[in-house]
């Protein structure tokens, strides 16, 4: 059991300094005194955090300097994200969690299902066609939550904190408010004309940057979750809040769904890749398949890549060809593994990867029509990376789905739905908000988890972990995932750069199209080379949101990703005096 510092008064100050806009450093430096104060006789060891906000990072690291574990940072976070990363933290979505704790790997699944009263046709219109807005906007797009009780299950399998100090930081702050960043205002402005008079979102999300956005029924919601646990969303006064909602605006979720949800822990995929092992999640996501497929086939055209300098045009057309392949698989086999039998071990197999892998032309565009199934998600979700004293770690992706999900706040409770519901294939063929196409094994049934892209993954070598990793992005995603361990592992970029370049996406559909940071070196160049093959290309200044720990020889490091408002801290803590694992 790791010592316990005594810590509250730095920790409650750091987070409301934080609420108001401003400095960390003074808190953090105190917190660093006391740690130091206390620690004897117990060993001083590092630890680190990478977030999407400081108001997170600051919660996550106040919890390890108490003493607690990475799953207690993680549970802190996730709870203050449904606050002030309101486009994608949550406690009305789902989400999954790597882990890596006291030398063993496992894997929370805590994804939303759909409501019982869900049906396989129910966003078709009388002639058979899919009528998306359904599926993405309002009471008929949401699942039924899991982020409170996948916290929950984490919390009772390794938590060490009490469970109402890492959920009160997040209601202080939805009470007392916070600055308003200038992207969120941007957001919000956006989201509400889109959603226009559709829904409540307008009335709960609204402010210019620099002002305080104060929420007081969720601070009350998240209350009640702190003081009488995590039952209280589903079988309490928030699930009777929930239910009377969704029946007053056409929703379909009933406080019978709530309460009959749960979290599901899952063995995740493991995998030899070079000389480390890969731990990612199994279906229902499809991006620890897919990663595992992008990573295995790299190893296999091993001779394809020799002297490719990274994020060349060769390199790009190489790794598309991967990408092709991997989406066509993604369309046709992945789904809810408790209600269809995913061929998972299939579709990692070495001679399968081999067959695939020879597939790839090195010099040209392969036909789009001729990549099939080989057998015979928004862009709005947020992930962090937590590492503790004790070398155990937590890699946890969490979504609404699109940003801000349905655009529904429960009145009442005041928390925003996920519009997961869009996930599903609502019609085989059809493509969903991300352009996305699936088959049979993702149609929707009654408390089925739809696919997701989510891949939070750790990565282990011979003494620990060496890195943790994940990112936002929708089906961008796992090749996101992908580029970032190929760019820390293959081409030897530090943290900060692993996470920080350039990056691309193909996704099989739309035909020859790639996703393509302007941030990539010889940006111009590079493209004008793709275009020359036939490559048509989406230009972009930036997309997902990579926050990633790396372990080597000792030395640990972080890194946010600079394209949005995250933080990272390595700092020191106090444990119980152990060797140390890091």
């Amino acid at each position: 059991m790791r010592k316990q510092i005594n810590m509250a008064g730095a920790v409650m100050a750091a987070i409301l300094l934080a609420a108001c806009g401003g400095e960390v450093a003074s808190v953090a430096s105190q917190s660093e005194d006391a740690a130091a104060a206390s620690a004897s006789p117990a060993r001083i060891a590092t630890a680190a955090v990478a977030m999407p906000d400081i108001h997170s990072a600051v919660a996550a690291r106040a919890v390890l300097e108490e003493g607690g574990n990475a799953v207690d940072a993680a549970i802190a976070a996730s709870f203050v994200l449904a606050v002030t990363l309101p486009e994608a933290g949550n406690i009305g979505g789902g989400g999954f969690m790597t882990l890596y704790m006291d030398g063993e790997t496992d894997f929370l699944d805590y994804r939303e299902t759909a409501p019982a009263m869900a049906s396989r046709d129910m966003y078709l219109d009388a002639d058979g066609n899919f009528v998306s807005r359904m599926a993405q906007v309002g009471a008929l797009a949401a699942g039924v939550p899991g982020t409170v009780r996948g916290l929950a299950a984490a919390h009772e399998r390794y938590g060490s904190l009490p469970w109402k100090r890492l959920v009160e930081p997040a209601a202080i702050l939805a009470r007392d408010g916070f600055e308003i960043p200038a992207d969120l205002a941007q957001s919000m402005q956006r989201k509400a004309g889109f959603y226009a008079d559709d829904v409540n979102f307008a009335s709960y999300y609204k402010g210019a940057a620099g002002e305080i956005l104060k929420q007081p029924e969720l601070a009350a919601t998240l209350q009640r979750i702190a003081d009488l646990g995590p039952e209280e969303f589903y079988t309490g006064e928030t699930a009777e809040m929930t239910a009377a909602y969704m029946a007053a605006i056409g929703g379909l979720i009933t406080e019978e769904d709530l309460a009959a949800y749960e979290a599901i822990w899952r063995e995740p995929i493991v995998f030899d890749w070079n000389d480390r092992t890969i731990v990612t999640p199994p279906p229902p996501s499809s991006g620890g398949v897919a990663l595992a497929q992008l990573l295995l086939m790299k190893k296999e055209l091993a001779p394809a890549f020799e002297g490719v300098d990274h994020n060349s045009a060769k390199y790009v057309h190489l790794v598309a060809e991967m990408e092709k392949r991997v989406f066509a698989d993604r369309a046709e086999y992945l789904g809810d593994p408790d209600y269809y039998e995913v061929p998972t071990e299939e579709l990692i197999d070495p001679e399968y990867i081999a067959a695939r892998a020879a597939e790839v032309d090195p010099d040209a565009i392969s036909v789009t029509e001729d990549v099939r199934p080989g057998l015979q998600e928004s862009m709005e979700t947020t992930h962090f990376s937590v590492l503790d004293g004790n070398g155990d770690a937590v890699s946890v992706t969490t979504t609404l789905n699109a940003s801000f999900g349905s655009g529904v706040v429960v009145e009442g409770a005041g928390y925003l739905l996920n519009n997961e519901m869009d996930d599903f294939s609502a019609k085989p063929g059809a493509p969903n908000l991300y352009g996305v196409i699936g088959a049979e094994a993702n149609a929707i049934q009654p408390g089925k988890r739809m696919l997701s892209s989510m891949t939070p993954s750790l990565v282990l070598g011979d003494e620990g972990v060496a890195m943790v990793v994940g990112t936002p992005g929708g089906p961008t995603i796992f090749t996101s995932v992908f580029q970032a361990i190929v760019n820390r592992f293959d081409y030897g970029l530090s943290v900060a750069d692993a996470v920080g370049s350039g990056r691309f996406h193909h996704q099989l559909l739309p035909k020859n199209s790639i996703l393509f940071e302007d941030r990539i070196g010889n940006a111009d160049a590079v493209a004008a080379e793709l275009e020359s093959m036939g490559y048509v290309l989406r230009r972009v200044s930036g997309y997902g949101d990579v926050h990633a720990i790396t372990i080597r020889d000792g030395v640990v490091e972080a890194a946010h990703d600079p394209r949005n408002r995250g933080a990272s801290f390595v700092f020191e803590v106090a444990t119980d005096g152990g060797e140390a694992a890091n």
